[in-house]
């Protein structure tokens, strides 16, 4: 039997036509439009916004504020964040159909991913501390130096995720699959904490 590829992660969106580039915007601008494909979106405000049942696919958002919009049956399909303020955001509420995601130095204090199907999902540099993943599938997802204290992860597959440069996690191995996830000695007492042990 074969061993199981690694998922990979689709390539983030990196082209943009010069008319799909909103600079600005808020909630307002967005009124009459529920396809964005290959758009980017710069320096916009859309906290509190609702975003609901709108379609992104291959867009990217830079500078945002998106914390606490409405994403009820929004569809994600391959959209990158980048120096985002994403607090309190639902993403457990958009559309499963080819849902993927990038995070890059964003803010996701409070965000939801519980049920997410997103293997090979990475976040760099982000804040995730209260985050929830529970029942989530982060097979092979990378979590490059976010901080995750205070994070429920709870029958979440982490199946070869990477957390060597992630801190403040707390992951109990009996209800959480780990084969092969990657931690450094420093990150142990967060997979050993409800043992009692002690990591020097």
């Amino acid at each position: 039997m074969k061993p199981r590829r690694k998922p990979a992660a689709a390539r983030k969106p990196d082209h943009f036509p010069a008319e799909n580039v909103a600079e600005g915007w808020d909630a307002r601008h967005l009124a009459g439009h529920h396809e964005f494909e290959e758009f980017r979106f710069v320096n916009c405000d859309f906290g509190g916004a609702n975003l609901s049942n709108r379609r992104f696919a291959d867009c990217l958002f830079e500078r945002c504020n998106l914390s606490s919009a409405q994403l009820a049956g929004t569809a994600l399909q391959n959209v990158a964040f980048a120096e985002c303020k994403l607090l309190g955001l639902q993403f457990t509420a958009c559309r499963d159909l080819l849902f993927g995601v990038h995070f890059d130095q964003c803010q996701l204090r409070y965000a939801s991913f519980a049920g997410r199907n997103m293997p090979g999902t990475r976040f760099v540099g982000c804040g995730l501390d209260d985050a929830d993943f529970m029942g989530a599938d982060l097979t092979a997802a990378v979590f490059e130096n976010c901080s995750l204290a205070g994070a429920v992860f709870q029958q979440t597959r982490l199946v070869a995720a990477d957390f060597t440069t992630a801190t403040g996690f707390v992951i109990d191995p009996e209800t959480n699959p780990l084969q092969r996830a990657r931690f450094t000695l420093a990150g142990l007492p967060g997979v050993v904490a409800k043992y009692g042990l002690l990591v020097e």
